[in-house]
């Protein structure tokens, strides 16, 4: 991918973000993760701080991740802007509490502990992106994985480090119950996806920070809602979240 096609859907990108309206890249798109992480990138640099990052194992391929900005992170109980639809996923997070190593390209995910603490989140889900890119993967990676949010919940202060892989969970929005009793985290272990990003990481959009949400994988399907929705989730063990799709978004304290 040349500079001017990256520079350019940076820009556009951006551009998107602030304005709330989509673009379509026509067949001008990125053909590798390299050029999504490049864009990822530069799009960061344009729009300022990043407050965590979302990310997904899989088989045997390197992680993928994607920034999330500090702009749209918002607090259970705050209202979230919706368009036409906004998507929202039920998600175990893990803040950062302390400074990280500055090597951590072997480290384990029991090595991680305690460097953690289990948060329940809410992502919110939307695309930058109009035609047909906007179902292309990697044109979505670019797009920071179409991330258009996240609402913070409630933290297991006294966590003792037992792994999540099958958890009791909650999820509804409107009348739907999209979650009603156990569900599976993706990949099997919320910690080893954590940790498998914190060995790629290095310091791409500047890195795994203290004080910044590693999100791992929707405990059930994406789904979308209008404004006006209700959406209520809980994570046995962790806590409660919740958010209004209505207004504009508030910045957490």
């Amino acid at each position: 991918m040349s500079e001017s096609t990256v520079d350019a859907w940076i820009e556009k990108l951006a551009e998107a973000r602030k304005t709330a309206m989509r673009f379509s890249p026509g067949d001008a798109g990125p053909k590798t993760r390299q050029d999504a992480y490049r864009i990822q990138q530069g799009v960061v640099h344009a729009l300022g701080p990043v407050a965590g990052f979302k990310t997904a194992r899989q088989g045997s391929a390197p992680p993928i991740m994607a920034p999330i900005f500090a702009a749209d992170t918002i607090t259970s109980g705050d209202e979230a802007e919706v368009g036409d639809l906004l998507g929202v996923e039920l998600e175990i997070g893990f803040r950062i509490v302390r400074d990280l190593p500055g090597d951590m390209a072997k480290m384990t995910a029991a090595q991680l502990i305690p460097y953690l603490k289990p948060v329940v989140v809410i992502e919110l889900v939307d695309t930058r992106l109009a035609g047909h890119l906007a179902e292309d993967p990697v044109s979505k990676l670019a797009d920071n994985q179409i991330n258009a949010g996240l609402v913070i919940g409630e933290t297991a202060e006294k966590w003792d480090g037992t792994d999540f892989g099958d958890v009791e969970a909650r999820m509804q929005a409107g009348d739907d119950q999209l979650i009603t009793g156990m569900a599976s985290v993706p990949g099997g272990s919320a910690l080893e996806t954590v940790a498998a990003l914190a060995r790629q990481i290095g310091t791409h959009c500047g890195g795994l920070q203290k004080g910044q949400i590693v999100i791992t994988g929707s405990l059930h399907p994406l789904t979308y809602y209008p404004a006006g929705t209700e959406v209520l989730g809980s994570i046995q063990s962790i806590g409660s979240v919740g958010v209004s799709l209505n207004g504009p978004p508030k910045k957490a304290a």
